[in-house]
C-alpha cells in the first residue's frame, strides 16, 4: 500500500509519499506560504529537488498541488490518485480522547475539533488538512496519529498538576505531553538494534530539537514526559523557557507593563537559549560563538544541557532504574558535543561515553563503551514512517 503523510500547519504543509511494504520513500516535500503566495518544493525518489513558486491560496489547493506533482507524467511517482491506498495525518493534540491512531470519520473529526482549544495554534490547521484532502480524495481512508496518544498511559501521579481537582475535571488541565510519536518510533526502533523486546527495557528518550522533551518509556509504555499542558513547560528549548515559577509572570506583567498573551509570547518565542545568549536559537550559531568567547551562549549551551541531565535523572528515578539513554532530533542526532556534556552528568547511573564512537551525525550508534552499565545510543526519528505504520495498521 502507498500511504500519503500529511503534516499541516497554519501556512505549511509537509507530506512523504510512503511505500508501506519496502518503506521506501517515494517522494517528499513542503507547501510553505500558504494563503500568503506560495512555494512548493517537491523531491522525488532520485529525481532531484523541483521548487514553485505557485499560488497557494488555501490548504485545498496546496493538497491539490501536491497530488498532482505525484501524478505528473514527468517528475510523478505515481501512474494516478488510485494508487494512494490511505493518508495519514498528523494531528498534535487528541486530548483525553484518543489514546491510539484512529480512522477519521466524522464522529472522530468532531472530537479533534473538541481538543482544538488545548492546541488553538495546531489543531485547527491539522483538520484543514484533513477536509482538503477529503474534498480531493474522496472514499480514501484517512487515519489520525496524536502526539499525544502515546503518553496516555501516563498514570495519575505523573500527569495530574498539583492544582484544585475541579480544574482536571472541568477543563482538562492535565500533563498530556508531545513528540508522542518520535517517542514511541525512538524506543521501539532502539529495541529492535538490541535485539530485545521493547517491554523488556526501560528506556529515556531525549528529543533534542528546537523544541525538546523527554520521555521514561517502561515496558514500551509512556509512563512520564517534560512537555505538559502545553509544549512550554519542561526543557529549556530554542525559543521556549521551559519550566520556570509561575509567579515570575505576573512579576514580568508588572514591571514591563505587558498582558498575559504578551507575557506567554515571550516565553514561547523570545526565551530558551536564544533568551539567554542573545546570539540565537540554533546550537550551531550558539556553539560558534561560546568559542569566540561569548559568555552567554556558553551559559546558554550550560542550562541546556543540564536541565537535560537533571531529567534524565528523575526518570531514572522514576522508572526505579534506566537500561538505555537514546538521542534523537535535530540537536540529539548531529551535536556531538551536546551529547558529550549531557552524558558527563550521568556517571552516576554507569554510563560511559565512547568519544570516539560518538563522532557522527545522524546515524544510528551506540556511543557508550562496551562495559557500560547503561546504553548511550543515537537512533535518528522518523515520525513521518511511524505515521504510515500506524495508517497501514488501522486501515487494515
Amino acid at each position: 500500500m502507498k500511504v500519503l503523510v500529511i503534516n499541516c500547519g497554519s501556512s505549511s504543509l509537509k507530506f512523504q509519499l510512503i511505500d508501506s511494504e519496502s518503506e521506501q520513500v517515494l517522494a517528499k516535500g513542503l507547501c510553505e506560504r500558504i494563503g500568503i503566495d506560495g512555494r512548493l518544493t517537491y523531491s522525488p525518489a532520485g529525481g532531484g529537488k523541483h521548487v514553485f513558486e505557485d499560488p497557494l491560496p488555501n490548504h485545498t489547493v496546496a493538497v491539490d498541488s501536491v497530488l498532482k506533482k505525484l501524478t505528473d507524467p514527468e517528475i510523478g511517482v505515481i501512474g494516478s490518485l488510485a494508487e494512494i491506498g490511505a493518508v495519514g495525518h498528523r494531528i498534535v493534540h487528541g486530548g483525553e480522547k484518543f489514546a491510539h491512531s484512529t480512522l477519521l470519520t466524522e464522529e472522530a473529526i468532531k472530537e479533534v475539533e473538541a481538543c482544538s482549544e488545548l492546541a488553538p495554534l495546531h489543531n485547527p490547521a491539522n483538520i484543514i488538512g484533513i477536509r482538503a484532502c477529503q474534498e480531493l480524495m474522496p472514499g480514501v481512508p484517512m487515519v489520525g496519529v496524536f502526539d499525544t496518544a502515546f503518553h496516555q498511559t501516563m498514570p495519575p501521579k505523573a500527569f495530574l498538576y498539583s492544582l484544585p481537582y475541579e480544574y482536571y475535571e472541568k477543563y482538562g488541565v492535565r500533563r498530556y505531553g508531545f513528540h508522542g510519536t518520535s517517542h514511541s518510533f525512538v524506543s521501539k526502533r532502539a529495541a529492535e538494534i538490541l535485539g530485545k523486546d521493547v517491554k523488556d527495557l526501560k528506556i529515556i528518550v531525549c528529543h533534542l530539537g528546537n523544541g525538546a522533551s523527554i520521555c521514561a518509556v517502561d515496558g514500551g509504555k509512556s509512563v512520564d514526559t517534560s512537555m505538559g499542558f502545553t509544549p512550554l513547560e519542561g526543557l529549556t528549548m530554542g525559543t521556549r523557557s521551559g519550566g520556570l515559577d509561575p509567579a515570575i509572570i505576573e512579576y514580568i506583567a508588572e514591571k514591563e507593563h505587558l498582558t498575559l498573551p504578551e507575557v506567554l509570547n515571550v516565553l514561547n518565542k523570545k526565551s530558551g537559549v536564544q533568551g539567554i545568549s542573545g546570539v540565537s536559537s540554533d546550537f550551531r550559531d550558539l556553539e560558534g560563538a561560546a568559542k569566540e568567547g561569548n559568555e552567554r551562549a556558553q551559559e546558554a549551551l550550560d542550562v541546556f544541557t543540564y536541565r537535560v541531565a537533571k531529567f534524565v535523572g528523575y526518570y531514572a528515578a522514576a522508572m526505579n532504574g534506566v537500561d538505555v539513554i537514546c538521542f534523537t532530533a535535530g540537536i540529539g542526532e548531529n551535536d556531538i558535543g551536546v551529547r558529550a556534556t549531557i552524558l558527563s552528568y550521568l556517571g552516576f547511573l554507569g554510563c560511559k561515553l565512547d568519544p570516539e564512537a560518538n563522532n557522527i551525525r545522524g546515524e544510528e550508534r551506540i556511543i557508550s563503551t562496551p562495559d557500560s552499565k547503561v546504553i548511550a545510543m543515537v537512533v535518528p526519528t522518523n515520525e513521518e514512517l511511524a505515521i504510515a505504520r500506524e495508517t497501514v495498521a488501522i486501515v487494515g
